[in-house]
């Protein structure tokens, strides 16, 4: 075996039967195989060209990476709650009510199901009978079936909180009627037995403050903003180790509503790391910019910190702001920091100047966002637009300086420039969040996958191919048989060399080893 593998002479007789054999050919052959090739291809390319229409991304390229991606070790992107998620009962199925449409992905209500599980089904070692029933109701699929099974709960154990949760935000119809039952579940969970023994167990202390941020929102969005203002405070500096859970976020918001702007600068001075960093650098006069970013990227970003940053600084020169006068001008420094400002913003998240200048139409946000991508970009627009256009020509700033980011975004995205890179997999997590029928937004903005333009030229060439060899089979079969010789013919220059170099009781010894 070694020695059919190894020997030049062997070498040399199979590459002169391969010649022999492409001698033998006739130019049918080459017609039925150019043909074929051709055809292949083209339904290849049909077929590429139909997947990137609907759904945006080339088939061939969707596969290899999910295939690709857990061997090279690539880690998923990760999701996080949204932290201004709406009521199912009271919004989202209203909207399926008027539309016919489904807001939420299965896919986005699976990841809240898990959520759930973990955290509103009890604190003992082993499971009371009603937690029980509510891990079966988190995970069912069907609206109803839950709200059966949270009612079989409560049969039960009618201090079954968790129930009453699930109750508000799945049957409530109403944030009137969403607020009574969670009031009722704060009321329950507050006075249990288990709670006043064990009260600093987690999965209580997950749901109460669950309840808690459920009842300021309710109050934020029947009005009472101010009420909501004083829960959501309380609530973070009663457990100020839960800044995972984002509430500062809500926060924002409805100080924002209340354009408690004053307010709203000392929130992000604690949770924006960029307004500290700038503090201490401009006490150390430390001007290096590539010590600047590796630290900055090093801290926690959201949309809803960049943004609203950026709109406290656009609406402190909006009113004023005129690009024909600036262009004349030049920027004031006030101007320059406001534009630095929306510069840093879209760096973080691209898609969200489309949907505040209104040139991409809103939905209903996602349950979960993913950070930096289309989703988390509807979450913040759906609830901040209205803020933006409250403040005097900040969207008119925002529509004159958002583009200028990329220019200053190395391309191709190997670097950021006040960030990491921006990652290149947040679409294909973004589809599976956001609803069929909303277009996602891609950054940056994809031209035709390399398939199918690999693809389209196969099939022209191999069609090109068998026309020529059709209309003239001689020329084309003394062309594909110049082509094959050219090609072997390394192999063999390769074989005669071996064979002078190598004597014949080389070959002969290593046979027998």
């Amino acid at each position: 075996m070694l020695y059919v593998l190894w020997s030049p002479l062997k070498l040399q007789e199979t590459l002169t039967s391969a010649s022999v054999f492409l001698n033998t050919l006739t130019p049918k052959f080459y017609v039925a195989l150019t043909g074929t090739s051709s055809l292949i291809s083209g339904l290849i390319l049909i077929f590429e060209w139909w997947y990137f229409r609907k759904y945006g991304t080339s088939f061939i390229e969707q596969v290899s990476v999910s295939h690709l991606r857990p061997l090279l070790g690539k880690k998923k992107k990760n999701v996080w709650r949204n932290p201004l998620n709406l009521f199912r009962g009271a919004e989202y199925n209203r909207y399926t009510w008027v539309t016919g449409k489904e807001p939420l992905t299965y896919y986005d209500m699976n990841l809240s199901a898990q959520d759930h599980q973990t955290f509103f089904t009890g604190d003992t070692q082993q499971l009371r009978p009603e937690d029980a029933v509510m891990q079966k109701a988190w995970r069912e699929r069907n609206p109803q079936a839950r709200i059966r099974a949270a009612y079989q709960a409560i049969e039960i154990n009618h201090q079954c909180a968790a129930a009453y949760v699930l109750l508000a935000e799945e049957e409530a119809t109403t944030i009137t009627e969403a607020e009574r039952l969670f009031k009722k579940a704060l009321i329950i969970l507050l006075c249990s037995e288990i709670f006043s023994l064990c009260n600093t167990a987690g999965k209580d202390i997950n749901l109460l403050v669950y309840i808690k941020r459920r009842l300021a929102m309710c109050a934020r969005k029947l009005g009472r903003i101010k009420e909501a203002v004083k829960m959501m405070r309380d609530l973070m500096k009663e457990f100020p180790l839960l800044g995972m859970l984002n509430i500062h976020e809500n926060l924002l918001e409805a100080l924002l509503e209340l354009q408690a702007y004053a307010d709203v600068q000392a929130v992000l001075a604690k949770y924006d790391g960029k307004t500290k960093l700038n503090k201490y650098l401009n006490t150390l006069e430390y001007q290096h910019t590539m010590i600047l970013h590796k630290v900055d990227i090093s801290l926690p970003k959201s949309a809803t910190i960049c943004y609203t940053s950026a709109l406290l600084k656009a609406r402190a020169v909006s009113d004023k702001f005129s690009p024909e006068a600036a262009s004349r001008r030049g920027l004031s420094t006030a101007e320059m920091n406001a534009v630095e400002a929306i510069h840093r913003a879209v760096e973080f998240n691209p898609h969200v100047p489309k949907y505040l200048l209104e040139m991409k139409s809103l939905i209903l946000p996602p349950e979960h966002i993913l950070k930096r991508g289309d989703s988390e970009a509807v979450a913040y627009a759906f609830f901040h637009l209205q803020h933006w256009k409250r403040a005097e020509g900040a969207l008119n700033l925002l529509h004159c300086t958002w583009e200028g980011t990329f220019r200053i975004i190395p391309y191709p995205l190997e670097k950021g420039h006040l960030f990491y890179p921006y990652p290149g997999c947040t679409e294909t997590a973004d589809r599976e969040l956001l609803p069929s029928f909303h277009e996602v937004s891609v950054y940056p903005k994809k031209e035709l996958p390399f398939f199918i333009l690999f693809t389209a030229g196969l099939c022209s060439f191999t069609a090109m191919l068998a026309m020529l060899t059709h209309q003239f089979p001689e020329l084309m079969g003394v062309f594909a048989k110049a082509f094959f010789s050219t090609l072997f013919a390394p192999l063999g220059f390769f074989a005669d060399k071996m064979e002078s170099f190598m004597p014949s009781s080389f070959w002969h010894q290593l046979t027998r080893i």
